[in-house]
């Protein structure tokens, strides 16, 4: 039969039936009676053989009266049952504090769903206020209608999943708090005094937890600059548009260090791979069939079969210059003919002059003369982008691409020219800014 109680004096547990006798004699109804618990035995002092029904304060355990007059005779005891009841109102505050804490994480998951939804209010505002403003300058500014549309959900996405991480944390710590609450509940209605003093310290404690005081997710809202540059001029709107496109593309950036491999004898590396200079004199080096044999030219390691990278190249002080990206498979051994049709998408600099090939030259005309390009490349959206990186504007952008290869950087220094042009292109490392 299952037992329905135990006997703190009689060490033996008792099914209903058995239990009675406890229950209408007067001996027995003196027994201590708590709910069943198996290891009785475990109550007994294994000095002294005798029930542990004191509480030493000094060295936090349960003792026999022999150990008292032993062993703690200089130490603060009382009875077990007196700090049996201190200790469960201990647990109660301490429950309750647990509770309060749940209660305030229910009320910071409450307050980031709100400010999510208010966030996607604003977010759907700036979309349709931005739709509108597209509408009026349609011809001006149809290619940036996509992207700015793309980065304001995107931006909204990363505060959606920076939310969803907070809150999966936050839910995280309800139910670590939620089963503490329960083992506390649990424990503070036991009448087990033993039990309740040898789990108090483990148990009264709160879990450790995070500071959520401080963490605020506040809605993502927008200032209208782009309705207002749209109303105002389209060039404004353009420089805009070219600054935060850059920044969104920037975020694409690839480590590019160049392969010596694919290096024309003529190109000097450095050691990191970052650097190229002509010199007049050529290294003997194998005629691998990466190598460039002809032309100045050098690849990077790094390459592209799909989704965007970004790399960006300084210039300063170079007057001639050609770099972007090319595909794998160009014929490395004989003259290079710059064009999209023969797999190059480059931008040049020569006798002052910028331009690129498409089909023919075409003349690029940037407002300043750039230090530092930006390469920016959309594989599966066939974009190809130079930026003019500090003067955060567009120099030139190939779009409409069939990419059917992989593409790799592709640089060339351009001719020493007796020294002046002797600075070298640079792999430049990027400098993200908000």
């Amino acid at each position: 039969m299952k037992a329905v109680k135990s006997c703190l004096m009689c060490m033996t547990s008792y099914c209903e039936s058995h239990l009675e006798p406890h229950l209408t004699m007067s001996g027995l109804m003196k027994h201590h009676l708590i709910d069943p618990v198996e290891n009785l035995e475990d109550r007994m002092c294994m000095k002294h053989d005798q029930l542990l029904e004191m509480f030493c304060k000094d060295d936090q355990t349960c003792i026999c009266t022999m150990c008292k007059i032993s062993d703690h005779k200089k130490h603060e005891v009382v009875p077990l049952k007196d700090t049996y009841e201190q200790k469960k109102a201990e647990l109660g505050k301490t429950e309750a504090g647990i509770q309060q804490m749940i209660h305030t994480r229910l009320l910071k998951i409450q307050e980031i769903k709100q400010s999510v939804e208010l966030s996607k209010a604003y977010t759907n505002k700036e979309i349709a206020e931005d739709v509108e403003a597209f509408t009026k300058l349609k011809e001006s500014v149809e290619k940036y209608h996509a992207n700015i549309i793309t980065m304001i959900e995107e931006k909204q996405k990363r505060r959606e999943k920076q939310s969803e991480d907070l809150i999966k944390e936050l839910e995280k710590e309800i139910s670590l708090l939620k089963k503490r609450s329960s083992e506390l509940e649990q424990l503070s209605h036991t009448e087990d005094q033993f039990n309740l003093l040898q789990n108090f310290k483990s148990l009264n404690a709160a879990p450790r937890t995070k500071d959520w005081t401080k963490v605020i997710i506040p809605p993502q809202t927008y200032d209208g600059a782009v309705k207002t540059a749209l109303d105002g001029m389209v060039e404004k709107l353009n420089n805009l548009f070219t600054k935060d496109e850059l920044m969104w593309a920037r975020k694409y950036e690839v480590d590019v260090t160049l392969d010596p491999d694919t290096a024309n004898p003529k190109l000097i590396l450095s050691d990191d791979g970052k650097q190229v200079h002509h010199v007049d004199e050529m290294k003997n080096l194998p005629d691998n069939p990466e190598r460039f044999t002809v032309g100045l030219c050098v690849f990077g390691k790094q390459s592209i079969s799909s989704g965007r990278f970004y790399f960006e190249v300084q210039v300063k002080d170079k007057p001639e210059w050609f770099f972007g990206v090319a595909r794998e498979s160009i014929d490395r051994k004989g003259r290079i003919k710059i064009s999209c049709k023969k797999g190059y998408w480059t931008i040049c600099l020569r006798n002052e002059n910028y331009f690129t090939v498409a089909d023919t030259a075409f003349l690029l005309s940037p407002k300043s003369k750039p230090e530092k390009v930006g390469v920016f490349v959309d594989y599966d959206g066939g974009v190809v982008s130079f930026y003019d990186v500090d003067a955060e504007a567009l120099i030139h952008s190939f779009t409409s691409c069939s990419f059917s290869d992989r593409l790799l950087p592709f640089l060339s220094p351009g001719v020493n020219n007796g020294g002046k042009n002797s600075t070298p292109l640079i792999i430049s490392p990027v400098h993200h800014t908000e």
